[in-house]
C-alpha cells in the first residue's frame, strides 16, 4: 500500500479522520507507524496529500489529514474489454487502476463463458476493493468507471460508435495486422478480446465501429499480460 486512501465515512472533521479496518491493520504491521508519523494520504474522488499520526490504539488510529496536491492524470483511454475468467478479472482491474486507465467497458464475446457473468467478483463492492487495490498501489485517488455491456452486437453498433468518435480505435488481435502503435498523445479507444481472441465477426463488426486490428507479435498472451502490454507500448 503505497497510498492510503481514505473515504467520506473516515473523516470526522475537515482535517480529521479515524481508521479501524484493514487500513489500520496496514499501519500496524507493515508501516510499523508510531505516533507522529506522516503517511501519504488520498481521498478517493479527491485530493491526495499527507496525515499526521495524531492516535494509535490497537483498535483505530485518528490522523490529521492535509490534502493538497491532485492525483496523477488519467491516460487518455477508454478500454473495451471482453469479460475475463474471473480469477484473472481481479488481477485484471488493479492492473488497469495502477496504470491509469479511466474507463472499462466489459462486454460479452463469444468466446467468453456464460458462467462468467455469474461471478461475485463483478458486484459492485468486490470491483471496488480490486480498483482500490490498484490505486493504492500506485498512488491515485480517482476510481476508474466500470460499464458493463452484456450484449455485444448491440454495444458494438449502437453506443461503441459514439465512444470512438475523436479517437484512435485500436483492436488487439493477433495476426497478419500492423504492429501497435508507440508513445501516443492521443485519445484512444482500445479493445482486448478473451482467450482465443475475438472471432472473425467480431473484428469485422468492431471494425465497421472504427476500431482497426493491431498485433504485438506472433505470441500468445495472457488477458492481463496483454492488456499491460498494449498500454505501456501506446503510451
Amino acid at each position: 500500500m503505497n497510498l492510503l486512501l481514505l473515504i467520506e465515512a473516515d473523516f470526522i472533521a475537515a482535517d480529521r479522520a479515524i481508521l479501524r479496518d484493514r487500513r489500520l491493520t496496514h499501519m500496524q504491521e507493515v508501516h510499523r507507524c508510531e505516533v507522529g508519523d506522516t503517511l501519504r494520504v488520498g481521498r478517493i474522488g479527491g485530493l491526495m496529500g499527507s496525515a499526521e499520526v495524531l492516535r494509535l490504539d490497537a483498535d483505530e488510529a485518528e490522523l490529521r489529514v492535509t490534502l493538497d496536491q491532485p492525483p496523477p492524470a488519467k491516460l487518455p483511454l477508454t478500454l473495451v474489454l471482453a469479460l475475463p475468467r474471473p480469477k484473472m478479472l481481479r488481477r485484471v482491474f488493479q492492473t488497469v487502476a495502477a496504470m491509469g486507465v479511466p474507463r472499462i467497458v466489459l462486454v460479452n464475446s463469444y468466446r467468453v463463458e456464460k458462467s462468467f457473468w455469474q461471478t461475485p467478483f463483478l458486484e459492485p463492492e468486490a470491483i471496488r476493493e480490486q480498483l482500490i487495490l490498484g490505486l493504492e498501489q500506485a498512488r491515485d485517488s480517482m476510481l476508474p468507471e466500470i460499464v458493463i455491456e452484456k450484449r455485444f452486437k448491440p454495444f458494438v453498433e449502437d453506443r461503441l460508435p459514439a465512444i470512438t468518435e475523436g479517437t484512435l480505435g485500436l483492436v488487439g488481435h493477433p495476426g497478419n495486422y500492423p504492429p501497435c502503435p508507440r508513445g501516443l498523445d492521443e485519445p484512444v479507444t482500445l479493445a482486448i478480446g478473451p482467450e482465443g481472441g475475438w472471432i472473425p465477426y467480431e473484428i469485422d463488426l468492431l471494425g465497421k465501429s472504427g476500431l482497426q486490428p493491431v498485433q504485438l507479435g506472433e505470441r500468445i498472451l495472457r488477458v492481463e499480460t496483454a492488456v499491460t502490454a498494449l498500454l505501456a507500448r501506446l503510451f
